[in-house]
């Protein structure tokens, strides 16, 4: 099979996208030898991709195709004879706003959340109506959506109007090798000393965007926690600027406890597992979420998490955390405020962690994305020799699953199915 992937929305890969699209392509590698891969790839990423150069085909894109609305441009408008070109059987497109109209081949979409639709403000108004009304038109144009939970295939069922039958959700996966238990005060030695960070820290791993992650909330619950127990811990944010962080630069540079507020900027592929290692909690008070990595990679360094359960967080943490409600400040502080007086707590809150994070697997995240793959050109084909042109595909999961059995799943949120949950998330 002749495989094609455009990686142009990884936003030089400091985005949950970007990571995405990076990681799935080099879970992918050891198929390579069985099916040819080409990744479209805008010239300035093609370092990010140096590890596949003699197993896939890469074809640069030149940057003046890198601005949002002339990627677009060249996605609906070059992108499908580049992929006619190649004789591609199927071609992914890892994001939502990158969908095609045109069909040179079956098309495969991965959907990480519709936000747009769920968070008031997220993004600007031209943005915002871009998603809400033309990615509804296209999203039906595809043979196949991936969804990365089952929060987010119900909002595509819900908002664009796609039958569950035509989606298929494959959770994200977790690199074990960066993302693992460590030496703590190694991984001190390497990023906190160099920060100037001497005393136990809550750890926010988001960019900077306001006011979708909340870090508004999680400064006001900050300030109400050390202003309650005169604690010297500190508050670490590690994120590139989004939309809105100027607000959120504002908030901390005005805060009362602003000497103890640490904006680290991006964090480095290469950093951010000692920064995991070295803090003392992780918090995640995100408003929304289609997944929820981070969390996920913290556990899997054995720091404890409290996180926010809004969107798909509560299915992806698996009640494996302390919970946050991010529209509460004020019980946002009282978490903080036992994180640091629990010591118990939050060592059952290591090994839950521990246990839900092994449970996510990059190799059988790309196996059941072939199987999509696989799955939906075979029943493309089927339908233009009997029928012409199709849409979604109706195809069942066990048919598409039936012969690969490495799929993943997101294990249950039910307490009495979900051994990491018991006496945790609700507390």
């Amino acid at each position: 099979m002749r495989i094609a992937l455009s990686t142009s929305v990884m936003q030089r890969g400091k985005s949950g996208v970007g990571q995405y699209i990076i990681a799935l392509t080099r879970a992918m590698i050891p198929h390579a030898a069985r099916h040819e891969f080409t990744l479209f790839v805008l010239e300035e990423d093609l370092p990010h991709f140096s590890f596949a150069a003699t197993k896939m085909r890469i074809s640069p894109v030149a940057e003046r195709h890198r601005p949002p609305v002339r990627n677009i441009l060249w996605h609906q408008s070059r992108l499908p004879g580049l992929v006619k070109k190649v004789g591609a059987d199927v071609l992914h497109i890892p994001s939502y706003r990158r969908m095609l109209w045109r069909k040179p081949c079956t098309l495969v979409t991965t959907i990480h959340d519709l936000a747009p639709f769920r968070v008031p403000g997220k993004y600007d108004a031209m943005r915002m109506l871009y998603g809400r009304v033309a990615c509804r038109a296209l999203a039906r144009r595809q043979d196949r959506i991936i969804a990365v939970s089952r929060a987010a295939s119900s909002d595509i069922t819900r908002f664009f109007g796609v039958a569950p039958e035509g989606i298929e959700v494959i959770p994200n996966g977790l690199d074990h090798g960066r993302f693992s238990p460590g030496s703590r005060a190694a991984a001190r030695a390497a990023v906190c000393a160099p920060a100037g960070i001497t005393q136990p820290f809550f750890l926010y791993v988001a960019r900077l965007e306001h006011p979708a992650k909340n870090h508004a909330g999680l400064i006001d619950a900050f300030e109400t926690f050390k202003d309650a127990t005169g604690s010297d811990w500190k508050l670490v944010l590690a994120g590139g600027d989004w939309h809105g962080a100027d607000v959120i630069r504002r908030l901390a540079r005005d805060s009362r406890h602003a000497r103890d507020i640490v904006l680290l900027g991006f964090v480095s592929n290469s950093d951010l597992p000692d920064w995991y290692r070295a803090a003392d909690v992780f918090v995640f008070p995100s408003h929304f979420e289609g997944f929820g990595l981070p969390p996920v990679e913290a556990m899997a360094c054995a720091c404890p998490v409290l996180s926010s359960g809004a969107g798909a967080l509560e299915e992806t943490v698996g009640g494996a955390c302390g919970s946050l409600d991010p529209a509460s400040p004020r019980q946002m502080a009282a978490q903080l405020t036992r994180a640091v007086s629990d010591p118990r707590w939050l060592g059952e809150l290591r090994l839950a962690g521990l246990q839900r994070a092994s449970e996510f697997s990059w190799e059988a995240c790309a196996s059941s994305t072939l199987g999509v793959y696989q799955a939906a050109v075979g029943v493309n084909s089927l339908s233009n020799r009997h029928n012409g042109a199709g849409t979604v595909s109706s195809l069942s999961s066990g048919d598409l699953h039936k012969d690969n059995p490495s799929r993943p799943t997101m294990p249950t949120n039910d307490p009495t199915k979900t051994p990491a949950s018991k006496g945790m998330y609700s507390r």
